[in-house]
């Protein structure tokens, strides 16, 4: 007799006291909540515990925000070339601005002003220097770190690979368990039988009893 069928038969004034009320522990069907006694019912199929669905959303939240870096990073490299280029344009400015003083400090070596002026435009042009440095230093790390974001398309691709395999498992399950038979038209199980390890189980005397019970209620 299965479990529907006793609780078809236990729908009347039928005293629940016959069967034995040891081994309920077990958890509701609306229970969903992960306990470390209870192996069932598994979390609910909604899109906290569907690991495809997470995985589609972890690949595109990385592509989106690696464009993103990739856009930031692109933008500093432009911003260092622009700056190399005016540290350039500089450098010819404070080479022309050497050359003029030179010649006036030969010209006229009694005016301390022209010595000091070359010596302060030799300083500028040591401290632009120093600026081209950095800026090209900037650059180049631009550029290897969009080399180091290229990890995250590999990642992508491994991620990729593992939702491709976990959905040819699930086409394949769904066609190894798949049947022509309704499960409506289907014969209920019993939760427990007689040999599981659960005590919760209805023996021949109980189904005895159940019987002569409603049959006592013609």
């Amino acid at each position: 007799m299965t479990q529907e069928e006793l609780d078809a038969m236990m729908k009347g004034d039928f005293d629940e006291n016959l069967i034995s009320d040891s081994g309920k522990e077990d958890a509701k069907v609306d229970d969903y909540r992960v306990k470390a006694n209870l192996s069932w019912p598994p979390p609910p199929p909604s899109d906290e515990h569907r690991v495809v669905h997470q995985l589609d959303d972890v690949a595109r939240e990385g592509e989106e925000k690696s464009s993103q870096i990739f856009d930031i990073l692109e933008a500093i490299g432009n911003d260092a070339q622009q700056a190399e280029s005016r540290c350039k344009r500089l450098e010819e400015g404070l080479s022309a601005i050497e050359v003029s003083f030179s010649k006036l400090h030969k010209r006229f070596p009694q005016i301390k002003e022209f010595e000091c002026q070359l010596e302060r435009v030799a300083q500028l042009k040591t401290v632009n220097a120093e600026l081209t440095q950095i800026v090209q230093k900037t650059n180049d790390q631009s550029f290897t770190a969009m080399d180091v974001m290229q990890f995250q398309d590999i990642h992508r691709q491994k991620i990729e690979r593992v939702i491709n395999v976990m959905r040819a498992l699930s086409h394949y399950m769904n066609s190894l368990f798949d049947t022509n038979v309704a499960d409506e038209k289907r014969v209920s199980s019993a939760v427990h039988i007689i040999g599981d390890s659960n005590d919760d189980v209805v023996d021949e005397e109980d189904i005895e009893a159940l019987i002569a019970a409603f049959g006592g209620k013609k």
